[in-house]
């Protein structure tokens, strides 16, 4: 095993890929010779030179376009963007150019590219540079999106991610780019769609995501404590869903708990309560929970971000209201 940072594992998935296939290229703002906006693509720049770790101008547009034509004509670009806020800017190449060419064109092309877009809140970059919005990017079909929470899961996911001939999006949370954790030696894929248990607990299931998985083992740990038992669910990838192993947890605990960071209307922890409710009503020995960010924009303020944002202390009070 190695010890990586979470920022590490993905530098390294990529380097890996990137010395396995030449049409394998990095491109956005700030990648190169300053190594990314949060140090991610770090020396890459000078191993495999400018042709291959391309600056941008600063235009999110011109990025997602830029790999949307490499990836159809047979490159496989990795583009960066400094925050997930900005894909709005490329919004129309990524949702309807990159998502349905591979369909619209019968599939006579593939369209294999990653989005990588750093996530989340938790260090005061307010409103415009805090967000999560994988709500939006699972609601399109065409799109496949991953998000994983340790380095081991960034390093297999962004191997199996730079393989795929359809377009992901990998979420990246920006407060886990320094945390650290163990590292297989042997260069292991993990596919896309593959859930992970965290923790194993009989009393109740958390399905987390993100940051929110670490919060949500520091609120096991605690509760652990006082005899409740919490089996704690990654899903790893939002699209394509692992259900089977969400619905196994389930079934054996009968109480769902769901925690998310984006806001809580309107956010992907609705969509998976209401496979939950749908398909597995009968295990349920109450409502499915869910907890996400509160109702509003970002705060700058450190107090008012902190109280905004969903933390273990919130996922311990929701499960003592189950159990």
């Amino acid at each position: 095993m190695r010890r990586m940072t979470y920022a590490e594992a993905i530098r390294d998935a990529m380097r890996i890929k990137m010395e396995e296939d030449p049409n394998v290229f990095i491109l956005g703002e700030d990648v190169g010779r300053f190594g990314g906006c949060f140090g991610v693509t770090g020396t890459l720049y000078d191993e495999f030179g400018e042709d291959r770790v391309r600056d941008t101008p600063i235009s999110e547009g011109a990025i997602i376009g830029c790999a949307v034509g490499a990836a159809a004509t047979g490159l496989r670009p990795i583009a960066e963007l400094m925050f997930i806020d900005f894909v709005t800017v490329g919004m129309d190449q990524l949702i309807n150019q990159a998502a349905k060419m591979r369909y619209m064109f019968g599939g006579k092309i593939t369209v294999p590219m990653v989005v990588r877009l750093p996530a989340g809140a938790g260090f005061q970059a307010a409103a415009q540079h805090s967000q999560s919005l994988e709500a939006w990017l699972t609601h399109v079909p065409g799109l496949k999106v991953v998000y994983p929470s340790t380095p081991q899961d960034a390093f297999g996911l962004m191997l199996s991610s730079v393989e795929d001939d359809n377009p992901v999006v990998f979420i990246e949370h920006k407060m886990l780019y320094g945390v650290s954790g163990d590292v297989d030696d042997e260069i292991k894929k993990i596919p896309l769609g593959t859930a992970d248990i965290k923790r194993e607990g009989e009393d109740v299931t958390v399905i987390a995501t993100g940051k929110m998985v670490h919060e949500a083992l520091a609120a096991a740990e605690e509760l652990a404590k006082e005899g409740i038992e919490v089996e704690v669910v990654d899903p790893r990838t939002l699209y394509p869903l692992d259900k089977k192993t969400i619905f196994d947890s389930i079934r054996k605990t009968n109480k769902a708990v769901v925690v998310t960071e984006e806001t809580k209307r309107g956010g992907y922890a609705g969509e998976i309560s209401a496979m939950i409710s749908e398909e597995i009503f009968d295990s349920l020995d109450a409502p499915v929970l869910r907890l996400g960010a509160l109702n509003s924009p970002v705060p700058f303020s450190p107090k008012l971000e902190q109280h905004m944002l969903p933390n273990s202390a919130d996922i311990i009070k929701g499960i003592k209201k189950l159990v």
